[in-house]
């Protein structure tokens, strides 16, 4: 062999095993998941034919698909887990390998890990992985259901552990979030009526048609031992609603809905065909990863069209063009089936249909067979693999879907030899990134139209109704229907298409509320007067002159703002921009300790950490139109938001005392009212990159050394020059001072210094032909006063 020359291993799939346990089961132990996982392993050592021994000696690498209980900030584990999953279930099975990994959330994960690890046993980085991941949903609940001692399955492993964390982003947004499409029969009921929207069909007719793509998968359920429900029913059954098929999301009955109350594990072995054949596994166990590729879909709200995902048929047939194939070479398919629309989204663009003798499922469908966590396609891979090992030279199919149809792993397997073939999917992924996308309306204000829809729970008082619609512009905003609204509540549930009819959108601080008409919106929601309250709870108003003086009086929480402090200084900035008596705005905090803190995150907790007016931050720091001068008078402490309402300001005034900083990076957080943005512009960048980067804060005069401020009080009478300065600028033209502050908005992005100037001329055509330029310049030449009209 030339020397350079590098030899490529041909990985193989030589074991694969699963391991379940129904509650009403003779044998019923109450596994935890490490428990579980390792017997699905042991089963996997076994289906290899070799002495286990020589097998597990061969693992250098362990790597577990990522639990419920791990897979999002907001879970838990309410009885405990192993501090390192892979290495826990590796004890269990008497192995020490040199790698363990757990792999991110999401549905796509078993196929992703078997492509990635095929991959490194190819590179020669590996000759032998186990892949493995398990669920233990069912005994969890009903632990938590029992009077009886609970289980403890918390244990402390330690080791290497490459943890690769959630990876999320894009499968779920801010405003996704603040609607409450969380829960996936919520998130896939809006993609399942967008596509019986372009169906044509009409409800009773879709669901018809959901339940005779399911009740196939049912029958295959239920001949599988390690089924959840293993039971055959018919289309009827599946489709109609009882008190034991409740609706949960229409169009969603609970029958077709993944069941995840399942203890279920599955597990995987790759290894080179050099090592499987020294660990003594006979040819006849080897199974080849023929074609396989890895997309994902745009974000939910960016999708051109809610009723397709055109990254997962791309997916399968990138894979089926690897493997030399079509979908008619096919023997055998496990489509991921969480919903219906997840079938139907590759069954529409390969003509598959319901009844299609090869069966669309595997393992008997998630529903039914069961949906554990992100580890169900392991399930279908082993089902897969036993298949075609049945019938030698035949092809499977397994598709592995995470999030809202976001990510798809597609695998394709048979016995028949291949070489290892490298993944192609990141050109086809350039293609798919360079779709278009649809803008997001994050306030939306004014008529509208709904392109999908859908009411959970729509039999209980709890009922709640969501759509994504429309704007005139055709940007796309999120919005929950009023449970006054009952004409919009028949609409959605009549048996006619709602979608593409209208309705009338408004925003508030915690959602976008959605009603059937401008007139049931403004009965229901009525705009809020402008004007100023005789009181306010967390604030404080004092109007002298021409002056406002706003005090955010929260001094017990160092004046953090908290929802309720946002909306009425939101209020209160509105009525003094309304209010043509007054002048300038000063706004400074309680106490001595501090301006603002920033988000009253106790105050704040759950979605009410994202419940922001639509001026944002303190009702300013989003706020287009700031017409008249703003100071802010800061007292002490101006952190995180405190510094961006600060920064949203025209004018700084300080206390030599005040500190300033962007602290959000300690915690996990991002400025994101506007501190990335502004800081950078008043401050020198390198100085904006510390502080933000760092959390560092400054000082008064190191603010005003830098510009950040623009002048510091003697100690204690940082408000008392506030005045000074409010005094100063109302000694000037108010015309001129708001015309000014115009140009400086309108020039503030204008990247072309000398365009900016040429375009600000324009200002001159306002001022002068206002009554205070005229009263300017008579009261320059009579030597006096002017005596300003704002006009």
């Amino acid at each position: 062999m030339p020397e350079g020359t590098v030899t490529q291993s041909v990985p193989v799939i030589v074991g694969v095993g699963q391991a379940s346990e129904r509650i009403d089961d003779p044998d019923y132990a109450a596994l935890g998941e490490a428990d579980l996982a390792a017997a699905a392993v042991r089963q996997t050592l076994a289906d290899t034919g070799a002495d286990p021994a020589a097998v597990v000696a061969a693992v250098e690498v362990i790597a577990a698909v990522r639990s419920f209980e791990k897979s999002s900030p907001a879970a838990h584990s309410p009885f405990g887990r192993p501090d390192n999953f892979p290495r826990a279930v590796a004890a269990r099975t008497g192995m020490d390998p040199a790698r363990a990994v757990e792999e991110v959330t999401g549905g796509q994960s078993p196929q992703h890990l078997v492509t990635e690890f095929a991959a490194e046993i190819a590179a020669g980085r590996a000759g032998a992985v186990l892949l493995v991941g398990a669920e233990a949903m069912s005994t969890v609940r009903q632990a938590a259901r029992s009077d009886g001692d609970k289980p403890d399955f918390s244990e402390q492993v330690g080791g290497q552990l490459e943890d690769r964390g959630y990876q999320i982003a894009g499968m779920v947004s801010v405003e996704e979030v603040k609607h409450g499409i969380i829960a996936p029969p919520t998130q896939y009921a809006l993609l399942e009526n967008a596509r019986r929207h372009r169906s044509g069909l009409s409800r009773s007719d879709y669901v018809r048609q959901m339940g005779e793509l399911f009740a196939p998968m049912t029958t295959v359920a239920a001949a599988n031992p390690h089924a959840a429900a293993p039971r055959a029913y018919t289309a009827d059954e599946l489709i109609e609603v009882s008190s034991s098929n409740r609706m949960i999301a229409d169009p969603y009955p609970r029958r077709l809905v993944a069941r995840d109350q399942v203890n279920q594990a599955a597990a995987v072995l790759l290894m080179s065909e050099d090592a499987a054949a020294a660990a003594g596994i006979d040819r006849s166990r080897w199974v080849y990863l023929h074609g396989h590729a890895d997309t994902v879909e745009q974000p939910l709200l960016a999708r051109p069209d809610l009723s397709q995902a055109p990254a997962q048929p791309a997916a399968v047939r990138e894979a089926l063009e690897m493997a030399g194939l079509t979908i008619d070479q096919i023997d055998a398919f496990d489509l991921y089936s969480c919903f219906p629309v997840a079938v139907s989204v590759i069954a529409d663009a390969f003509g598959l249909a319901a009844d299609d003798p090869r069966g669309l499922t595997a393992t008997g469908g998630l529903p039914y067979f069961g949906g554990p966590g992100n580890n169900y396609s392991m399930h279908g891979i082993a089902e897969i693999v036993q298949r075609v090992r049945r019938t030698p030279g035949s092809h499977g199919l397994v598709t592995a879907n995470g999030g809202m149809l976001s990510k798809l792993s597609v695998g394709i397997y048979s016995t028949e030899p291949v070489p290892w073939r490298p993944s192609t999917s990141p050109a086809l992924q350039a293609g798919l990134d360079a779709r278009p996308r649809v803008p997001l309306c994050r306030f939306p204000d004014g008529p509208a139209t709904i392109e999908t829809f859908t009411v959970t729970d729509p039999d209980r008082d709890s009922r709640t109704g969501l759509v994504i619609g429309r704007m005139a512009d055709g940007s796309r905003f999120v919005g929950a229907v009023d449970p006054r609204d009952e004409a919009l509540f028949t609409r959605l549930a009549g048996e006619d298409d709602p979608v593409g009819t209208g309705v009338w959108v408004r925003s508030a601080p915690d959602r976008n509320h959605v009603t059937v008409d401008e007139a049931t919106m403004d009965r229901l929601h009525p705009r809020r007067p402008v004007g100023f309250r005789d009181s306010y709870e967390d604030v404080l108003v004092r109007r002298e002159g021409r002056v406002l003086e706003i005090v955010i009086n929260r001094p017990q929480s160092r004046n953090a703002l908290s929802p309720k402090t946002n909306d009425e200084l939101d209020e209160i900035f509105d009525a003094y921009f309304a209010d043509p008596e007054l002048w300038v705005a000063i706004l400074t905090g309680a106490g001595d300790k501090a301006f603002s803190s920033g988000n009253d995150l106790a105050a704040s907790a759950g979605t009410g950490a994202l419940a922001t007016p639509a001026n944002g931050f303190g009702g300013l720091t989003s706020r287009r139109d700031k017409p008249k001068p703003i100071i802010a008078a800061v007292n002490g402490y101006a952190l995180g938001g405190g510094l961006e309402v600060a920064l949203a300001c025209h004018l700084i005034v300080a206390d030599p005392a005040a500190t300033f900083g962007l602290p959000e990076v300690k915690v996990g957080l991002v400025a994101a009212a506007g501190g990335l943005v502004r800081l950078p512009r008043a401050v020198p960048e390198a100085l904006a990159r510390d502080m933000i980067l760092t959390g560092r804060r400054l000082t008064a005069p190191e603010a005003l050394a830098h510009g950040l401020v623009s002048r510091v009080a003697e100690p204690g009478d940082v408000l008392a020059l506030a005045r000074e300065v409010a005094a100063e600028i109302l000694a000037a033209s108010p015309t001129s001072v708001r015309e000014s502050i115009a140009v400086m908005a309108e020039s503030d992005g204008q990247p072309d210094t000398v365009t900016a100037v040429r375009e600000s001329l324009s200002v001159l055509d306002r001022v002068l032909v206002s009554s205070d330029t005229r009263e300017g310049i008579l009261a320059f030449v009579q030597k006096r006063a002017p005596r300003w009209t704002g006009r």
